[in-house]
């Protein structure tokens, strides 16, 4: 788990910016492990019907390596593998079971991308909601890693990911 994104190009001021700008949310009953200094670049635990819902988790996007790399192709039956994010995963994402749905949808200003990868394979979104990717569908037990990243290299965005069973 990373810390403030100190290592990824971005400077403390971007992660005061983001406390100070209201971003930061704790899960009540959602299990998350977070940063002594600051909460992002959570890692978060769930189980079907967990609450609240939706869970939030957040971070800084982008990095320099492209997503075609991380996913090892060009497209996802989700959608394009597009962007640039850094080699490690930005958050991981355990479920304790079965989802006959659940949602990750990015909630960002700026465009940002995503990859996934998990029991059963790897998917990748770029444009869900407008700018932001999201992937929503049945999702198997097991830990997931996921990367946010930004549509162009060497760019840094704050996120929110919104994590939610409602359809």
């Amino acid at each position: 788990m990373r810390n403030s994104g100190l290592g990824r190009g971005v400077g403390l001021p971007i992660a005061i910016a983001i406390v100070a700008g209201g971003l930061i949310t704790t899960p009540a009953q959602a299990q998350s492990a977070q940063s002594p200094l600051l909460s992002i670049f959570e890692n978060v635990k769930l189980g079907p019907k967990f609450s609240p819902d939706p869970t939030r988790i957040q971070g800084i996007s982008g990095g320099s390596v492209a997503a075609t790399s991380i996913a090892k192709r060009n497209d996802t039956i989700t959608g394009p593998c597009s962007g640039y994010m850094d080699t490690k995963p930005d958050h991981t994402l355990s479920l304790t079971g079965f989802f006959d749905y659940l949602s990750l949808e990015v909630e960002s200003p700026e465009d940002t991308t995503l990859v996934i990868q998990g029991p059963g394979g790897t998917w990748c979104n770029d444009d869900h909601q407008g700018k932001n990717p999201g992937i929503a569908g049945q999702w198997l037990a097991g830990t997931y890693k996921v990367w946010i990243g930004s549509y162009k290299p060497g760019s840094y965005h704050p996120y929110r990911i919104k994590l939610s069973e409602v359809r």
